[in-house]
Formats: structure tokens, C-alpha cells, sequence
């Protein structure tokens, strides 16, 4: 196959900005299709591709070629594609043959090359996670499929197969989850289904956490870290529009993109709304409801964002586990006494998960009683990695 001396030069730039300044990968990538308008369906999977697979198997890459130069790094993916190198790319590393005999080797490996994590991240994981740690690794070091969930304000999951199969779309449902369709591995949904209303593209682990809540006509739930209400949506839609949400948030960019989201979906019970440090105050004792989807290290979507392994640092770490402790303690004042709270993330590690609710509960005895408590592991689901508690207040 043809390397494209512009698909390289472009995509070498990309892997840059990513690897050497942090850029976010799906910000970047956005931005060059953008930019580069003329690209074609399989120039523009060409670059994703060696973008993602790149940055997924870095320290692996880095291995092979012997070189943490990123021209080298990316050359090697080239080349484990099935690319001839042509004249005009400049790369002076070991040869195509000895990094494909070098493969061979990679098993042998300390885990933090096999698996293309930083060490710091690999000797904090296994140190929470023992040997469920590597498993992790291995699932979210896997390609992600899209899936989407049904809104079944506008639609059914039988109706929204038909209409998807309709515009060349074949998906199929996923066990366990009523409401989520799977994509064919590899596909990615065209932008004009995407704003149509009738799907949201959500993991299925994603879409697990709303319905703990169980919302019931008349209830008022508050999403207090609502973001752009993947789950304030998902809300709406439980409680077939009879329950009030109350979507906060401290960035008001994305509430902005929830009213533009909740238009389109036809949720009309979503009330957006800046949270400020006097929030909760102003709200105490109003919810039925509360969930606090924190903020977190985002590890459990390593495969669909490999760039954050790269980008997190651990003050960065610690800075997020602060914040999940103070949400605890600040915002369940807006729960009402005999309320449910449910606490979620999408990181696989306990600090980040069920130590914080050890601590809430220690630090308020009686106040709370634990009614469940779930770790979604990607190498037990094949999804995202998320936990999920739920509690009552008493």
C-alpha cells in the first residue's frame, strides 16, 4: 500500500501536538477534517487511525523502532500496517523487518511497555487494583464500536433500528441494555443522524447508571455535574417527560450545548442551570434525586480517549479526588431526607470510587445507608469502566 506525502505530513503534525504539546486527540482530529474539507472517507480513517492506534500503543511503538522520537513512533505504525516506506519520507531507524521481528518480543515485556501505560499509572493501578489491573489494560486497549441509545421520548428501539437500517445503518441490540443499539466495528454514525434527536451515541455502561434512579412522575432529580446531560437526557426519557431535572453545572458551554440537545430530543422537563458555591444552599432539600456524576480520571475510557493516559498527571489525580470529596460533602444538602444519591464516575479505581463513599459514610455516621454499589469493568462488560453507588438519605 501508498503512504500520501500530505496524509503523512498532516497526520505526523497531529501526533505531535498530541503526544509532545497534550492537545486533546478528538479536538485535533476534529479540527483537521475540519480544515481539510477535501479529505475523502478513507483519507480521513487513514489519519484517525494512525492518530488513535499511535497514541493507544505509544511505549510499544517506542519499543520497537527503539527511538521515543514521534517521526519514528508513527513510521512503525505505518509500517505494522502493511505500508511501504517511499523515498521522500525521511526515517533513518531500524529497518521494517527487525521492527516486525521485534513484535516477537513484546511479551517479555515489563507491563507498562506491553501495555502502553506510563509507569507512574501502572504502579498506582495495580497497587489499587491487583490482578484485575492487566485485564483492565487489555480491554481498554481494545478499538471501541459507537453505540447509541434509543430516545424513546421520540422513538422506539424497533422504529430507530428500521430507520437507522433505512439510511445505512445496520445495528444491533446489546444484552442487558433495553435502550442501546450496537454499531458493526468500525463504523461511525454520519453527523446527520447524529443531531436528529431520536439517538444519543452513549456506552452502554453509560446508559446503566440513570436508570438506578428509578424516576418517577413529579420527582425533582438534579444532575449536579450534568455536563452536555448525556444523563439528565437519559432522565427525561425514563420518566417519559413527568419528572423535573434540574441540569447544573459550573461550565456554562455545555449547558448551552444541553438546551441545543434537549430541543432536539424533545425533553422538555431539563432545566438547565450555572451551580455556584451558593448552589446548594439555594437547593437544600429539594431533590428527590440526586446524582453526582464527578468529575474523575476518565480511566475507564481509555479506549475511546488513549490520550488521556498521556495527559493525566498525579497532582492531577490527587486535584480530582479533592473535588469528588468536597461534592460529597457539599451537595447532598439539596437531597431531601429519605432521598436517593448516586454517585458515579467513570474510573476503574477505588480511590476514585468506593473509598470516597467508605469515607462519606465514616465521616457522617447513620446519615446514609448504602443500597448498592457496582464496578463496571471493561474486562468483564467489553464497555466503558464505571462504578455507580447508591444511597439513601435517611
Amino acid at each position: 500500500m501508498r503512504l500520501h506525502r500530505h496524509l503523512c505530513d498532516s497526520t505526523l503534525a497531529l501526533a505531535k501536538s498530541v503526544l509532545l504539546e497534550h492537545r486533546v486527540l478528538d479536538h485535533e482530529l476534529a479540527t483537521a477534517f475540519e480544515e481539510n474539507k477535501k479529505w475523502g472517507k478513507r483519507d480521513r480513517n487513514f489519519v484517525a487511525e494512525t492518530l488513535f492506534e499511535v497514541t493507544r500503543w505509544r511505549r510499544c511503538l517506542s519499543y520497537l523502532v527503539d527511538s521515543e522520537e514521534t517521526n519514528s513512533i508513527v513510521t512503525a505504525q505505518w509500517i505494522l500496517m502493511g505500508y511501504e516506506l517511499p523515498d521522500w519520507h525521511s526515517y533513518n531507524g531500524l529497518p521494517a523487518e527487525e521492527i516486525i521481528a521485534r513484535q516477537e518480543t513484546l511479551p517479555d515485556q515489563p507491563r507498562a511497555i506491553r501495555q502502553s501505560i506510563p509507569d507512574w499509572l501502572d504502579t498506582l493501578g495495580f497497587s489499587e487494583l491487583g490482578d484485575l489491573w492487566e485485564p483492565q489494560l487489555t480491554a481498554l486497549n481494545c478499538k471501541p464500536s459507537v453505540f447509541l441509545r434509543v430516545n424513546t421520548l421520540l422513538t422506539t428501539v424497533e422504529e430507530a433500528t428500521a430507520w437507522l437500517a433505512e439510511n445505512g445503518v445496520e445495528t444491533t441490540p446489546v444484552v442487558d441494555h433495553p435502550h442501546a443499539l450496537a454499531l458493526p466495528p468500525g463504523k461511525i454514525l454520519p453527523k446527520a443522524l447524529r443531531i436528529d434527536g431520536r439517538i444519543e451515541i452513549q456506552d452502554p455502561s453509560s446508559q446503566h447508571i440513570a436508570p438506578l434512579l428509578d424516576p418517577q412522575p413529579g420527582e425533582r432529580i438534579i444532575d449536579a455535574c450534568s455536563g452536555a446531560g448525556g444523563k439528565a437526557l437519559h432522565l427525561c426519557a425514563l420518566s417519559n417527560n413527568e419528572a423535573r431535572i434540574f441540569a447544573m453545572d459550573v461550565d456554562e458551554n455545555k449547558l448551552t450545548q444541553l438546551k441545543k440537545r434537549a430541543r432536539l430530543a424533545r425533553a422538555t422537563e431539563i432545566s438547565p442551570k450555572p451551580i455556584t458555591a451558593t448552589t446548594p444552599t439555594e437547593f437544600e432539600n429539594v431533590a428527590d434525586s440526586l446524582i453526582i456524576d464527578s468529575p474523575c480520571s476518565g480511566l475507564g475510557t481509555l479506549k475511546r480517549q488513549p490520550d488521556l493516559k498521556w495527559r493525566l498527571k498525579p497532582a492531577a489525580l490527587e486535584r480530582v479526588r479533592s473535588i469528588q470529596s468536597q461534592l460529597l460533602s457539599e451537595y447532598p444538602k439539596m437531597l431531601k431526607p429519605g432521598g436517593k444519591l448516586l454517585y458515579a464516575t467513570c474510573s476503574i479505581l477505588p480511590s476514585e470510587n468506593q473509598l470516597q463513599i467508605d469515607r462519606l459514610l465514616k465521616n457522617n455516621p447513620g446519615a446514609y445507608e448504602l443500597i448498592s454499589q457496582e464496578n463496571l469493568l471493561p474486562s468483564e462488560t467489553g464497555h466503558d469502566g464505571f462504578h455507580a453507588s447508591l444511597l439513601l438519605k435517611k
